[in-house]
């Protein structure tokens, strides 16, 4: 649910824990969910039957005037279909819902790329539910101890049986084509993914690769798109779910992807990664 004022929150919960308004005055607005004890006020339509609601309060002027124009909180999903990559442009939504939707507000391309940061405050320690633009570092200076929920860290399909909160379970965020992530050191993922992609070009498969900037010269494929750098990971996190749509419009049969270490904003990269993989990913040591 989307407000436009700190104040607001008190008319979504009922008992908004005190390490709430520390978080509120640092990250807000801004790309923080804060999961919160959700008041009478709230159907349960909007939280699914749960006795949490997710709460935050956007940056976008765009965003914060339409909340501030309704006059009441907006509960607001994100404007792509179930498992598609997230949309970062008026575009994105409009391939996704035209028909569907009467219309679009186009507030220009997205900041971060990535979805919000998602902090259950329900539990101590908190606990991040989905990795996103506010690192555990960030908040971690603002609370102590925070925790990361082994779903939100996931490495293979098992462990993400258990979720409680959107963005959380099985495939996600994922284009068409299938997505193999491979992990590793950057030299020997290369390799691999040579390996890999010139096995499915003798299939007769159109293979796509997504790549960083300082690999880009070491691939040959039907496509290979950079989606930013190692050297500063906000810009793959801002490019991740714009270079995915654009492999779909070229009608790829499988991308593969090079995997980042999974720190910082990395791990909102990573957590992105292996969902849209469906957790399909090679490993090397």
């Amino acid at each position: 649910v989307h407000i436009a004022d700190n104040e607001d929150i008190h008319l979504l919960t009922e008992r908004l824990p005190e390490k709430a308004e520390a978080l509120m005055n640092k990250f807000w607005p801004g790309p923080l969910t804060l999961l919160a004890p959700k008041s009478e006020l709230v159907p349960n339509a909007t939280t699914a039957g749960l006795a949490t609601v997710a709460i935050r309060m956007p940056s976008h002027p765009v965003a914060k005037a339409l909340i501030a124009e309704a006059d009441v909180p907006i509960a607001a999903p994100s404007a792509n279909l179930a498992g598609k990559p997230s949309p970062t442009t008026a575009k994105h939504v409009l391939d996704d819902l035209s028909g569907r939707i009467d219309m679009v507000i186009d507030g220009g391309a997205v900041g971060f790329g990535v979805e919000s940061t998602v902090l259950d405050i329900t539990v101590d320690p908190p606990t991040i539910l989905r990795p996103g633009p506010i690192t555990k570092g960030q908040l971690e200076r603002i609370l102590g101890k925070i925790e990361i929920h082994p779903v939100a860290k996931a490495e293979t399909l098992a462990e993400t049986i258990v979720a409680r909160a959107p963005g959380m379970k099985y495939r996600h965020y994922a284009p068409k084509a299938d997505v193999v992530v491979v992990e590793g050191p950057p030299e020997k993922v290369v390799k691999k993914i040579r390996e890999l992609a010139d096995g499915r070009k003798r299939e007769g498969k159109r293979v796509g690769i997504m790549v960083t900037k300082e690999t880009a010269d070491r691939y040959k494929a039907d496509a290979v798109k950079v989606v930013g750098t190692r050297r500063n990971p906000k810009t793959i996190a801002k490019s991740l779910f714009k270079t995915f749509r654009e492999f779909d419009e070229g009608g790829f049969d499988v991308v593969f992807v090079e995997g980042i270490e999974p720190t910082g904003i990395g791990l909102a990269i990573m957590n992105r990664l292996r969902k849209a993989a469906g957790h399909n990913i090679v490993r090397i040591s």
